[in-house]
């Protein structure tokens, strides 16, 4: 709940007079507790979860932009992919809901704020920076520890039933790899609390690079591709393609990790491998020609 009773009470209290979206802000929140405008989250991830892979839904279906499918062979029927959306609503309504619920003494804890002054944008931006460094990060190692064999076994290996990725299936995992990966996702508004608007637009960005990353398709105009060390869907297929016996590509989102600690070896291999038989299938039908 925001402590002024009006408009120009917190312009008061601020010194100035409020933006237009501070306004905007004020005349939804004012009277609405914290706890209410946190639980905003749930729907917020509802809603990107639902609506962000829909147009990949449609160029599955309609073969638009075959093209630049990673894998062409495989297809997914309407039934496959709704049935994998409805598994995932089931796991965030049971799963991250329950969480986003439970945390909440953690929130007000770490000092995420929801009254004015609204962050500017410079801000929330070096915030989301730091936010997508911390957790790519923690998260290579988690997720490399998921692919030791029991981890892989008893966990990570229902993420991995979708050796072609889809991207209603960035979320699709066991409960507990659901509550372990939440960890790094949660971890860089600890460390740099903020206002709950830039905790919202790091869940969406997160949530909707994680769908974009699954989406089975390399775009090339995708504006991803101009991020310095982003890894993207064609990076992370590789790692679903070769499955359980995976060892490479565990970056979530940037690649420097895997690069680093080596973990990209076979991955470059296989790049050098695909670059040579394109070359030389070029070069025999020139020859043809």
């Amino acid at each position: 709940m925001i402590p002024y009773p009006t408009v120009e009470a917190a312009s008061v209290a601020l010194g100035r007079n409020l933006t237009w979206f501070e306004m905007v802000w004020f005349n939804y929140s004012a009277t609405k507790s914290h706890f209410y405008v946190y639980c905003h989250t749930i729907l917020l991830l509802f809603l990107v979860f639902s609506l962000a892979p829909f147009p990949l839904v449609v160029m599955e279906l309609t073969g638009w932009f075959n093209q630049y499918k990673i894998q062409p062979k495989v297809k997914y029927s309407f039934s496959d992919m709704f049935r994998c959306y409805k598994d995932v609503m089931k796991l965030f309504t049971l799963v991250v809901g329950t969480l986003q619920i439970v945390s909440y003494p953690s929130i007000q804890m770490i000092g995420i704020r929801s009254g004015l002054p609204l962050p500017s944008c410079l801000e929330m931006v070096a915030q989301i920076v730091v936010y997508f460094l911390i957790e790519d990060y923690s998260n290579y190692w988690i997720h490399r520890l998921l692919h030791c064999k029991w981890g892989y076994e008893k966990i990570h290996r229902i993420h991995h039933e979708y050796t072609s990725p889809i991207g209603y299936a960035s979320p699709y995992a066991h409960w507990a790899e659901i509550l372990i990966l939440g960890i790094p996702t949660f971890l860089g508004p600890v460390i740099a609390p903020g206002h709950i608007l830039t905790y919202w637009l790091w869940i969406a960005l997160r949530q909707i690079e994680a769908i974009e990353t699954h989406s089975g398709y390399d775009f090339p105009w995708t504006l991803t591709k101009y991020i310095p060390f982003y890894g993207g869907a064609e990076y992370h297929d590789y790692h679903h393609h070769v499955g359980g016996q995976s060892q490479s590509n565990f970056a979530s989102v940037f690649t420097y990790c895997d690069y680093i600690y080596g973990t990209d070896k076979g991955y470059r291999i296989y790049k050098k491998l695909h670059h040579h038989q394109s070359r030389l299938k070029s070069k025999l039908t020139r020859r043809e020609e």
